[in-house]
């Protein structure tokens, strides 16, 4: 609509305790008036509403009955009505912002309070995005509970040019805040993820099976030397890899198995696949460690996809040697593809989950990439970085509130 149409438009805003029927009595008698609506927008919060209408209304004599009947109609609902003309060029800048992008930023954390949300407020402010609205995913945003979540949402608008900088921004408030921080481009990928592909080791259970390995053969120490080496980077991952299972040579094959039930899972994780299962998504392992575990948990979660280092074992004793090919970063990032197009998604579908230098390429490819409770290269090179919550909170970046989960038990 040109800033050359007749008429005027008005913004009505409705305020007041919320009860059932509020809307229906306001949109009924607007109704009864020779009006366009332009936009409309409604939240409540705590059984207070907010509802605001944009309105074409063609002429002046048009616009005293339309106020006279709302006003006494909200004075008849126990609200309040407030009537704003907004001028064309207002309009006209109002309509040039839903060209912006969009964008949603997550907060998650153990307690959210006001230090946290002023904090990213006055990011995204600095980098001149707006924010369009804001939900609370937890049920809570100061738990009891230390071990509880808190989450709220923010959607956010406008030119993201300086996204590298604001992301830069949000990992410093979130180290220095003890939350996380994400920061998501909205598009109809984010609402239609259907795969979420995991690290294994420190990111679905809590530890390393080549380190526990390494332990029971009495090769601990020089074998986690290799490993930390490895995970900063600092190390070709086929070489470390390679090393570090020759160390292992003669281990008895009982005592191997036997560190399935050794291992706790990672916190949250449970919950996250059982609760991606229901939702529908696929789910993938694909692991640097060995085969004997991931399958287990395969067998245990309901995990559809397994890719990891098969352990070469001979008359009951590990010879020291993998079979290959080693599931490195590359690799993972490849199998991450064909796992994609076996399932005919896009990758941009696609969420992977790690904690190591080797699983950076997968974390680069796909559409959502996490850092889980990383090594610091890690944090800084994937798109996204979450260490305050267990894992069930990455349902939050799918945009999966607390009561959504309560409605379904």
């Amino acid at each position: 609509m040109s800033s050359g149409d007749s008429g005027k438009n008005v913004l009505i805003h409705f305020s007041g305790h919320d009860r059932p029927g509020l809307t229906c009595e306001l949109t009924s008698a607007l109704a009864r008036h020779p009006i366009v609506v332009l936009d409309i927008g409604q939240a409540v919060v705590h059984e207070s509403l907010s509802l605001g209408i944009l309105i074409r209304v063609p002429s002046q004599n048009a616009l005293a009955p339309l106020k006279a009947e709302l006003t006494e109609r909200a004075h008849t609902l126990d609200l309040q009505a407030r009537f704003s003309v907004v001028r064309a060029d207002a309009l006209q800048h109002w309509m040039r912002g839903l060209h912006h992008q969009h964008f949603i930023v997550t907060i998650l954390g153990r307690s959210i309070g006001a230090a946290e949300l002023a904090r990213v407020t006055t990011i995204v402010s600095s980098h001149q995005l707006n924010v369009d609205r804001i939900d609370r995913l937890s049920g809570e945003l100061s738990p009891e509970d230390p071990a509880a979540n808190a989450c709220v949402e923010l959607a956010v608008s406008g030119d993201a040019s300086r996204e590298a900088p604001m992301r830069a921004d949000f990992l410093a408030a979130a180290q220095e805040l003890s939350i996380d921080v994400a920061f998501q481009r909205e598009s109809i990928f984010r609402r239609n993820r259907r795969l979420f592909a995991f690290d294994m080791d420190s990111t679905l259970i809590q530890g390393e099976v080549i380190d526990e390995l390494a332990k029971m053969a009495g090769v601990g120490d020089q074998v986690a030397r290799i490993t930390e080496a490895a995970m900063r980077g600092e190390l070709n991952f086929d070489e470390s890899f390679t090393r570090r299972v020759a160390l292992l040579k003669g281990l008895a094959a009982e005592r191997v198995h036997a560190l399935v039930d050794a291992i706790p899972m990672a916190e949250g994780a449970e919950r996250l696949i059982r609760t991606l299962r229901m939702l529908g998504y696929k789910t993938a392992i694909l692991s640097g460690g060995f085969t004997f575990f991931a399958s287990a948990l395969k067998d245990r979660l309901g995990i559809d996809y397994v890719y990891a280092n098969e352990l070469e074992i001979a008359d009951g004793l590990v010879t020291g040697r993998v079979l290959p090919p080693i599931v490195n970063g590359e690799r993972k990032a490849a199998l991450l593809g064909e796992i994609a197009e076996r399932e005919d998604i896009s990758l941009e579908q696609v969420v992977a989950v790690g904690d190591g230098a080797n699983d950076i390429p997968m974390l680069k490819v796909a559409g959502m990439g996490i850092a889980y409770r990383a090594k610091p290269l890690v944090r800084q090179s994937a798109p996204q970085a979450i260490s305050a919550l267990g894992l069930d909170g990455l349902l939050y970046l799918i945009g999966v509130r607390d009561r959504d989960l309560h409605e379904v038990r």
